[in-house]
This record gives structure tokens, C-alpha cells and sequence, in this order.
């Protein structure tokens, strides 16, 4: 079989013209120029592997609107008229027929007491005041009988007169006397003259001596006789001071019997109060001692209290009582409902030490406020989720507070701009858990980055995550 030479494929891509040794090299840099454009396209292809991602990113848009800075606190609520009724005696309580949540109405029998011990001491003072009364009347037999005193002044009287006789008897006795010496004295003239005997002067002088003797003894007795007349008086002061004397004892009875009848006034009043009633109008907000037993004299019984007179007591920290001020409006939340108005009454001068549920002491302040729009459904100790509005702002610029960050000694937010973030430093006023209000920096409308990371800086391609822009987290 004779075969037929193959046809000649050079031929048929280049033209007849080209010479046949420039073929090679034609063959060789095609070649070349494809290598090249592989390895081109294959750098494209790592560049573009290799490259950055876009770091995808929530972003928000700078608005103005209304701010409010708040301190957020738990509170309750509390009946601002509390009345805790206790035992007013010592006693055997009947069980209380109340139960909590009744309404009771001013003078309503609320408890019983049966005061048993009363009694006794009842009778007991009753024994006192008889025996006090006694011996005030025994008082009267330690004075002196008035004939005892009529007695008294007849001896003064008697006494008195036989001094006046003994005066008198002096007297004549002094009379007497200077007669004798007179007698005994021209007796003696006599005598010496030879006019009369010797046995006459000396009877003269005899005379003298017996009248001067009767002269000592009137003086004597009339000394008696005054004498006597002291001691009746004296005895008569005597009998008149042991009359006045039992006056100190019959002030000492009268003290004890007062004293007595007072305990005894007060016994029986306390007796009488052995039904207890309500001094207000009201609910049962707690019953203390249900069942019957005894009770002693000020044990609590139950509480009572308006419901409808509510006010709020909320414990903050002091650091946070610094900020709030009497007036201050407070928001009490509710879920799936409008919040309920209040406003600060009082923020009490004194803390006191807290433990927080992490074991921190902490130094919190009560906080007392008004409710402005009062809710049925609230009673006694109910627990609200409170903010007290501290600052109010009317058409601020505002920022979520999640775009805020510090750079140095700045805040600052991150901007997007053609797909770039870009570092913005900015001024902040006043802010609240989730917002803040930024005075210079920004302006309306601008896109800024919610949470930004580590690993955002200047520069950075960014992809916006989330479809809506809003001016909250």
C-alpha cells in the first residue's frame, strides 16, 4: 500500500512570504507573552485574595431630639400614714376577726383584751387608799385633848396670881423693913441719951433683923411664884407644837392617798380599754398577733394604713443623691404601658450602709416623692423600676452613647465617609445610659459607627451591617 506524503501545515499559517527561519522566534514570544499574562493575572489574583476585608459595622445617623439624664434606681411604694395599734394592757388578746385588706372605718372595733392582771391590781390599790385613809385619821388621837390645853392656861392663870401675891407680900415685907431700921436706928439715939433702956434697942434691933429675915423669904417666894408661871407657859408651848405636829403626817397621807387614787384612776382607765379601735380611716396592711394568747402591755397587734395616700421611697447612692433636688420629675416604668408621674419631695439628710447583692458595702440615701398620678393597682411596699429625672433637654444634638469612645484625653466617634471610617474628636455634655449630648464635632445627618473595636483606626474600609439607620443602639 503506497502511502501519500502529509500535507504541509506551515504552509497554511504563514504566508508564503515569511521566511522560514523567522518562525521559531514568532513561536517563542508568543509564548513568553502568554507566561507573562498568567502571571499577571495570577498576582491579581493573591492581591485580591489576600487583601484587607471591609470590617462590617452598625452605624447610626447624628439627630436632635428631646434628652433626659436620669438616675435609675428600684424603689417601692409606701402608706405615708402608718399606724401600728399595740396592746394598751397587759392581758388575754381575743383572736382579731380582721383579716388584711379589710377596710375600717375610724372607731371600729379592731382587738379585745381581757385584762386579767388589772383586776388584781385594782384591788390592790383599792386596799392601799382604805389603809393610806386609816392612818390619816389616826393622825387625829396624837394630839392633845383641849381640856389638856384649858388646864395648861388655868395653871398659867393661878400661877400668874400667886406671883402677884408673892410681889405684893415683898412689898410689904420692904415696908416693914424700913421701919425697923428707922425704929432701931432712934433707938439707938434713944439709948445713948438715957431716954430708954438698953433691953428696948436692942428689941428695936431684934425687930430689924426678924423684919429683913421675912423680907428674903417674900423675895424668895415670889421668885417660886415667877418661876411657876414659866413652866405653866412652857407647858403650854409644849402642848401647842404637839398640836401642830401631826400637821407634817396628815401632808404626808394626803400625798400618799393622791398618789394612790392616780394609780388607781389610771388602773381603771386601762381597764376600760379593752376594746381596741381603729383611730383612722383605712385598710389592714399587716395583722402582727392573729390567734388568741396573752400579750403584754405595747406588743403590736396589726398595722393599719390609706392605701389611697401613697408616697415613693427610693435608695440611691449618695453620689447620685447629690444630683437630685427637690421637684424633680420621676418616671416609674411599666411594661407594655405608659409610665406613671412622680416628683421628689424630700431627699433625706442622713445614708445609711447597704450591702449590695455582690457583698459591697455601699452608702445609699432614701429618696422621698409625690405621686403625681396616683394608679389603682399600687398597695403597701409594692417594688417600681424608678429614673429621676435629673436634666431635661429640649432639641439637642445626640448621639447613641455606644459611639463614643476615649481617644487621649477626648471623646471621640468614628464617621463613615465613601466607605472609610473616619476618627472625629467631639465634645460631650451631658448624657444618660444610652445617649449623649454632643455640643460641637458633628452635625445633623452624619453616619457614625456604633461599638467600634480595637481593630478600627483611621481609614478603614467599612460595610454597614444593618439596614436602618436610628438614633439608637
Amino acid at each position: 500500500m503506497k502511502l501519500s506524503p502529509l500535507p504541509d501545515q506551515s504552509k497554511s499559517r504563514f504566508s508564503p512570504s515569511e521566511p522560514n527561519d523567522q518562525r521559531p522566534l514568532r513561536r517563542s514570544l508568543f509564548k513568553r507573552i502568554g507566561y507573562v499574562a498568567l502571571a499577571i493575572a495570577a498576582g491579581l489574583l493573591l492581591v485580591w485574595a489576600f487583601r484587607p476585608a471591609p470590617i462590617r459595622v452598625d452605624v447610626s445617623t447624628v439627630q436632635r431630639g428631646d434628652l433626659q439624664v436620669t438616675v435609675d434606681a428600684e424603689g417601692k411604694t409606701r402608706v405615708r400614714d402608718r399606724f401600728t395599734i399595740s396592746a394598751p394592757v397587759d392581758g388575754h388578746l381575743a383572736r382579731i376577726q380582721l383579716e388584711e385588706g379589710d377596710s375600717v372605718q375610724v372607731g371600729t372595733l379592731v382587738a379585745r383584751i381581757d385584762p386579767v392582771p388589772l383586776t388584781a391590781d385594782v384591788k390592790a390599790a383599792l386596799g392601799q387608799l382604805a389603809e393610806w385613809k386609816a392612818q390619816r385619821a389616826g393622825v387625829a388621837t396624837q394630839r392633845p385633848k383641849p381640856e389638856t390645853l384649858a388646864q395648861a392656861n388655868t395653871r398659867i392663870q393661878k400661877a400668874r396670881a400667886d406671883q402677884h401675891q408673892a410681889e405684893a407680900r415683898v412689898s410689904a415685907a420692904q415696908a416693914a423693913l424700913d421701919q425697923a431700921n428707922r425704929d432701931r436706928q432712934r433707938a439707938q439715939q434713944l439709948q445713948s441719951s438715957g431716954a430708954i433702956s438698953r433691953q428696948d434697942r436692942e428689941s428695936a434691933e431684934l425687930t430689924a433683923i426678924t423684919r429683913a429675915r421675912e423680907l428674903d423669904a417674900a423675895s424668895l417666894n415670889a421668885k417660886a411664884a415667877a418661876a411657876e408661871v414659866e413652866v405653866a407657859q412652857a407647858t403650854l408651848a409644849v402642848l401647842q407644837k404637839e398640836q401642830t405636829d401631826p400637821d407634817y403626817l396628815l401632808r404626808v397621807y394626803d400625798a400618799r392617798i393622791a398618789s394612790t387614787e392616780a394609780e388607781l384612776a389610771k388602773l381603771r382607765d386601762e381597764a376600760n380599754r379593752t376594746d381596741i379601735r381603729s383611730p383612722a380611716q383605712g385598710r389592714v396592711l399587716r395583722i402582727v398577733q392573729k390567734s388568741a394568747q396573752y400579750v403584754t402591755d405595747g406588743a403590736p397587734l396589726l398595722e393599719l394604713g390609706d392605701v389611697s395616700n401613697l408616697e415613693l421611697v427610693i435608695d440611691v447612692l449618695s453620689a447620685d443623691a447629690e444630683q437630685i433636688k427637690p421637684g424633680n420629675p420621676i418616671l416609674i416604668e411599666r411594661l407594655n404601658a405608659p409610665p406613671i408621674h412622680a416628683k421628689v419631695r424630700l431627699v433625706e439628710p442622713a445614708a445609711f450602709t447597704k450591702v449590695s447583692a455582690l457583698g459591697v458595702e455601699e452608702q445609699r440615701v432614701n429618696v422621698i416623692g409625690d405621686f403625681v398620678d396616683l394608679p389603682a393597682m399600687y398597695g403597701d411596699a409594692y417594688r417600681v423600676e424608678t429614673k429621676i429625672v435629673t436634666w431635661a433637654g429640649k432639641d439637642v444634638l445626640k448621639v447613641p452613647l455606644s459611639a463614643l469612645f476615649r481617644c487621649h484625653e477626648n471623646w471621640c466617634v468614628f464617621t463613615v465617609n465613601s466607605d472609610r471610617a473616619q476618627q472625629r474628636t467631639v465634645n460631650m455634655n451631658h448624657r444618660n445610659d444610652l445617649e449623649a449630648e454632643i455640643q460641637t464635632g458633628l452635625t445633623v445627618g452624619e453616619v457614625i459607627i456604633l461599638h467600634p473595636t480595637e481593630q478600627m483606626s483611621e481609614g478603614k474600609r467599612v460595610t454597614v451591617s444593618n439596614q436602618t439607620l436610628s438614633a439608637t443602639p
